[in-house]
């Protein structure tokens, strides 16, 4: 797992090198394998005034089924009711009854009926099971970043791509996205990222191009509410605002916001926000996470990066005499959302030839990285408590330091969630190299 996280921090590296052009330098600093360790289990660092957050809801995590073990994700209060509803239980079940109705059904059934309501259930599966399944193969198929030019225009905006930038309100001020040196230094300043994502892997993402400079607005549906540790834990250098896109007035104004954007992540399955009518105009790099990738009989499935160990054998290995067990770190969510920060920083420093890009990542296309890398050895030992150096306090709230080396903290911890307005802040004067707006 050292290897795998190291990897993915120095994809961002090696990326933000390209764009400011340090081509044929020196590789960058090497990042330091404690802060690596200690930003990948971040959400087991994170303290609210000195005391650790539950990561985990009562009705998520491993249970015995009838024939086997299934992994189960509860989190939020809308797959807690899909999941209850699913095996015949009220939604205030305590988990010692939640566990025996479970242990009365095949495992394979419940993740069938899950997936066809839209709860979240795992069976838990062998590597050799999963890389002979179906979407065990569509998850080993293709690059680790998945990246491809768009041509033509889309109807959702002003084209944002090629020199012309195709936005007036950007010519009359003389602004516009920079990819490269800035007076300020940060290498992703004047860039704007609409974030549309959740949980960890998508915000890791978005959370890494604030560290590198960019004007990072999240805008989250207003229920559910985030889970307030999660956005603690990810929300640095960011805003966060709340729109409805499946209301009229809500759609309208997050596809204004797209219109003058430069970036677009999203974290939902394939096909969900398109889905809402929102349109990504034909200059914007799109950024996606997915649980099981964009191809394969998984591709509209939803999945967590618990779940995804789960299906993909990592859990019985992690485990012990068949008892399934889990990675010491959410290494599928942080390294997906390191890999796809450094494909969007990449996209963006390719604009200089009029098009737009659309960036992918999967938890399980990063799950069979990890399967294939040599010298897994299930028995290491803990990990050591992180120390000052690896972590940083603001006010109540402890979080890990940036895993890139070059950054000792955010831009600033983490606002109040949804506290912000769905508006871009105003562009500085445009000064210096400009690359690919």
């Amino acid at each position: 797992m050292v290897d795998l996280a190291l990897d993915a921090v120095r994809a961002v590296q090696r990326a933000t090198a390209r764009a400011v052009g340090r081509t044929g330098a020196a590789d960058p600093a090497p990042p330091d394998p404690a802060r690596v360790a200690t930003a990948f289990a971040s959400d087991r660092v994170l303290a609210l005034d000195g005391r650790p957050v539950e990561g985990f809801a009562a009705l998520s995590g491993f249970f015995p089924a009838a024939d086997g073990w299934v992994r189960t994700h509860a989190n939020y209060p809308h797959h807690r009711t899909r999941l209850t509803a699913l095996v015949g239980l009220p939604d205030d079940v305590d988990r010692t009854a939640f566990a025996s109705r479970l242990a009365e059904l095949p495992a394979q059934e419940l993740e069938d009926r899950a997936a066809a309501v839209g709860a979240i259930v795992a069976r838990v599966r062998t590597e050799r099971e999963w890389r002979a399944s179906g979407p065990g193969q569509a998850a080993a198929s293709g690059p680790l970043v998945r990246t491809r030019a768009r041509t033509g225009s889309s109807d959702g905006g002003p084209s944002r791509g090629g020199p012309s930038m195709g936005s007036e309100r950007r010519q009359a001020t003389g602004s516009g996205p920079r990819v490269g040196r800035s007076p300020d230094g940060a290498p992703l300043a004047g860039v704007r990222v609409l974030d549309l994502t959740r949980v960890i892997a998508g915000p890791v993402a978005t959370r890494t191009l604030a560290l590198l400079g960019a004007d990072v607005l999240r805008v989250d549906p207003p229920d559910p509410a985030e889970i307030e540790w999660q956005h603690l834990d990810t929300g640095q250098g960011k805003r966060s605002a709340v729109l409805d896109l499946r209301d009229a007035s809500g759609l309208r104004t997050a596809q204004d916001l797209l219109d003058t954007a430069d970036v677009l992540v999203t974290g939902y399955r394939p096909g969900a926000i398109e889905s809402l009518g929102l349109r990504p105009p034909s200059g914007v790099v799109t950024g996606r996470v997915s649980a099981w990738g964009e191809t394969g009989p998984w591709a509209g499935r939803r999945g967590f990066d618990s779940i995804v160990q789960a299906a993909s054998g990592i859990a019985l290995l992690e485990g012990r005499d068949g008892t399934p067990g889990a990675l010491p770190a959410q290494a599928l969510d942080h390294a997906s959302g390191y890999l796809l920060a450094a494909g969007i920083v990449d996209a963006l420093r390719l604009r200089g030839d009029g098009r737009g890009r659309d960036v992918s990542v999967s938890l399980a296309r990063t799950a069979t990285w990890l399967l294939d890398l040599p010298g897994r050895d299930p028995l290491r030992p803990p990990a050591a408590a992180p120390s000052a150096h690896e972590t940083v306090t603001h006010g109540r709230v402890t979080t890990a330091r940036p895993a890139l080396p070059e950054y000792d903290d955010y831009p600033n911890p983490a606002r109040p969630w949804a506290q912000d307005l769905p508006a871009w802040h105003p562009q500085p004067p445009r000064r210096g190299r400009t690359v690919a707006r």
